[in-house]
């Protein structure tokens, strides 16, 4: 993504000129461009439960339960303020999934949004189809894949586009020892 800053030339050339003993000034507008990266600034990411995954017209509708994925400091801090740990005892695993509203939120899924879950296997991860993972959420597996967790409390990382706030462009399993 381009991002261009405005920088008034008549601030540098006042600089420049400060010691030539000139009494003209010139004042120009320099663009300069920036890349700050291929994907900054276009999506979101926010982890969280996937409640229902439902085939509608032309994709499917993602009811999402959102909660926050914490590690380290702010893991224990948070896992002490919320009565789970004493001060001072370590985090298990190094994470700490604050999640405290349960209020669903909804968004868009095309069919051909890229899917991954936790298998057990050689593989960590398989890529799998929106139509199989709505299966999976609803309990069922119909390519009798591995899996190491099923159902609807699946913990996930969506991605959704800037350009549409409402389409999840991804969908990624979190493993949880």
């Amino acid at each position: 993504m381009m991002k261009r800053a405005l920088v008034p030339a008549a601030f540098v050339a006042g600089i420049v000129g400060a010691g030539c003993g000139s009494t003209t000034t010139v004042t120009t507008t320099v663009t300069a461009e920036r890349t700050t990266g291929r994907a900054a600034g276009r999506e979101m990411t926010l982890y969280g439960h996937i409640r229902s995954l439902a085939r509608t017209g032309h994709g499917f509708e993602l009811r999402f339960d959102p909660a926050l994925w914490l590690t380290g400091v702010t893991a224990e801090r948070a896992a002490v303020e919320d009565g789970r740990l004493q001060p001072g005892e370590p985090v298990p695993n190094d994470y700490y999934i604050r999640d405290e509203s349960h209020r669903l939120l909804t968004y868009v899924v095309a069919r051909g949004a890229r899917v991954t879950v936790v298998t057990r296997g050689a593989r960590t991860t398989t890529p799998i189809t929106v139509a199989e993972l709505a299966q999976i959420i609803a309990g069922r597996n119909p390519q009798h894949r591995p899996l190491l967790i099923r159902g609807n409390h699946l913990g996930f990382w969506i991605r959704v586009a800037k350009r549409d706030p409402n389409a999840v462009v991804s969908l990624d399993e979190q493993y949880q020892p």
